[in-house]
C-alpha cells in the first residue's frame, strides 16, 4: 500500500543528455540544422532571419512585415493561405523578437509536400494588400490603446526604454507609428529582410530523407542579390534612476527594477542564473518567501537575467498594492543586501541546485525543445559545451562564490526603478 505520509526518495541528477543537431547546406548556401528525433510523424520547420535595417523613422515596419506575411501573396489571399494550412491540419505562425524574425510550420510528414510550398509562396511572394494593411493598423492601434491602460504594460515598456533608449530594444511605440505603415514600404522591407543570404533553417522532429529532399528542391534555388545591414544598436541609458508614472486611481502599482547586465556570452552568466534563482527565480525564492508569503504584498514577484544578442539585463517585476509599494522596494533592497553580506545556507543552495537541474532536464521533453536549446547557443556563437559548463557551475558553485557575484553585480544605487501607479 502506498505510504502517503512519507516523501518519495530523492535521486540526484548527475547528467543531462542532449540530442545534438547535424548541419547541412542547401546548394544556395542556406544552412540547415537538423535534429532528428521522436516517433511521431510530425516536424517543425523554422525559417529564421536576423533583424535588419531597423529605422526609428518607421519603427514598426519590421515587426509589421513579419506579422503580415500570411496576409496574402501574388497567388493567394490571406484567407486562402489559412484555409490551405488548416485543410492539412498544419499550423503556420510568424514571430518577431528583438534579434530575429521567424516563420514556423508545424506539419505531419505526409503533408510536407502540400504545406511547405505554401510557406515558400509566403517567403518569396508576400504582397501586403492595402486593405489588410489598414485592418492591421486599425486593430493594433486599438490593442495599443487598451494596453496603455494597463500598469504592467506601461512599466515594462518604460523600463526597456530607460535601460536602452530609443532603439529596437527600448522604443515606445505610439498610435501614430502605425499610421506610418504603407504597403510599398512593407514590400520593400520584405525584400531587404526575407531572402536566402539572411536565412537559417531548422528542422526538428521526425526528419527523413523525403523531407530533406523537399526542402532542397523548394529552397535550394532561392536567389537574391539584396544588400542589407544587420542591426547594430546604440544604447543610451537614461541618467535618471527613478521613474514614476502617476496613476491617481490605481489600486496596484506595477514595479520594474533592474539594470543593463551581461548576456549569455559572458562567463559569469551561468553563475548569475544560480544566484537569480535563489533571489527571485522560482516559487520558493527569497523574494516570494518574503514579499508574498510573509508580507502578503503581492500574488507574485520574480526576477530574471534576460539575454539578447547585443545586450542583457537583470529585472525584478511585481504588481503590489499602492499602499505597500514603498515597503516592497525596501524589502527587495533588504534581500539584495542579505545576499551580499550573508552566505546562503547549504540546505537552501542544495534545493536550488536540484531545482535547476530538474528544470533543465524537464525542459528537454521532445525534439522541439532540444532544438530550442540548440538555438539558444547557436545564435550566440556557442557550442554544446555551454551546457556542460552550466551544469558544472550548478554542481560546484559555493555560497562564497555567490556572495562575491552579488557584490560584483548588484549595487542598489545602480538599479533603475520604474513604478506605474502610486510610488
Amino acid at each position: 500500500m502506498l505510504d502517503r505520509l512519507t516523501a518519495p526518495s530523492f535521486k540526484e541528477i548527475n547528467n543531462v543528455d542532449f540530442i545534438q543537431t547535424e548541419k547541412q547546406v542547401l546548394r544556395n548556401n542556406i544552412p540547415v540544422w537538423v535534429l532528428n528525433a521522436g516517433d511521431q510523424d510530425l516536424v517543425r520547420i523554422e525559417f529564421i532571419f536576423k533583424n535588419v535595417d531597423w529605422d526609428i523613422s518607421n519603427p514598426l515596419l519590421a515587426s509589421a512585415t513579419n506579422a503580415m506575411l500570411n496576409d496574402g501573396t501574388t497567388s493567394r489571399s490571406g484567407a486562402q493561405i489559412a484555409d490551405a494550412i488548416d485543410f492539412y491540419g498544419a499550423f503556420l505562425q510568424t514571430e518577431y523578437g528583438y534579434d530575429h524574425a521567424v516563420v514556423t510550420l508545424f506539419t505531419l510528414n505526409k503533408y510536407v509536400a502540400n504545406t511547405l510550398p505554401i510557406v515558400k509562396d509566403v517567403l518569396l511572394n508576400s504582397v501586403f494588400p492595402v486593405k489588410e494593411v489598414q485592418t492591421f493598423i486599425n486593430n493594433n492601434k486599438q490593442k495599443l490603446k487598451v494596453s496603455l491602460e494597463k500598469n504592467d504594460f506601461l512599466a515594462r515598456r518604460e523600463f526597456n526604454n530607460v535601460l536602452f533608449g530609443n532603439n529596437l530594444y527600448g522604443y515606445k511605440a505610439t498610435e501614430s507609428d502605425f499610421d506610418k505603415l504603407k504597403t510599398e514600404d512593407l514590400q520593400a522591407y520584405f525584400k531587404q529582410a526575407y531572402h536566402p543570404q539572411n536565412c537559417t533553417i531548422f528542422l526538428s522532429g521526425k526528419v527523413d530523407e523525403t523531407l530533406l529532399n523537399t526542402v532542397e528542391n523548394l529552397f535550394g534555388d532561392w536567389k537574391s542579390s539584396v544588400t542589407f545591414t544587420e542591426n547594430k544598436l546604440v544604447f543610451a541609458p537614461n541618467q535618471t534612476k527613478f521613474h514614476l508614472i502617476e496613476k491617481p486611481s490605481a489600486l496596484q502599482s506595477a514595479i520594474r527594477l533592474g539594470f543593463p547586465s551581461i548576456n549569455r556570452n559572458h562567463p559569469d552568466f551561468s553563475a548569475m542564473q544560480v544566484l537569480n534563482t535563489v533571489f527571485g527565480g522560482y516559487f520558493g525564492s527569497r523574494l516570494m518567501t518574503n514579499i508574498r508569503e510573509d508580507k502578503g504584498y503581492t500574488y507574485g514577484i520574480s526576477s530574471g537575467n534576460a539575454t539578447m544578442a547585443q545586450a542583457g539585463y537583470f529585472v525584478i517585476a511585481a504588481e503590489v498594492g499602492v499602499d505597500v509599494c514603498q515597503n516592497t522596494l525596501t524589502e527587495i533592497e533588504f534581500e539584495i543586501n542579505r545576499l551580499k553580506t550573508e552566505l546562503i545556507p547549504d540546505e537552501e543552495l542544495t534545493l536550488v541546485k536540484n531545482y535547476l537541474m530538474g528544470s533543465l532536464l524537464g525542459s528537454l521533453e521532445n525534439a522541439f525543445s532540444h532544438a530550442d536549446k540548440f538555438k539558444n547557443i547557436y545564435f550566440y556563437g556557442l557550442g554544446y559545451d555551454y551546457f556542460d559548463n552550466y551544469i558544472n557551475t550548478i554542481k560546484t558553485i559555493t555560497p562564497s562564490d555567490l556572495m562575491k557575484l552579488a557584490n560584483k553585480y548588484w549595487d542598489w544605487g545602480n538599479f533603475y526603478k520604474v513604478v506605474v501607479g502610486k510610488g
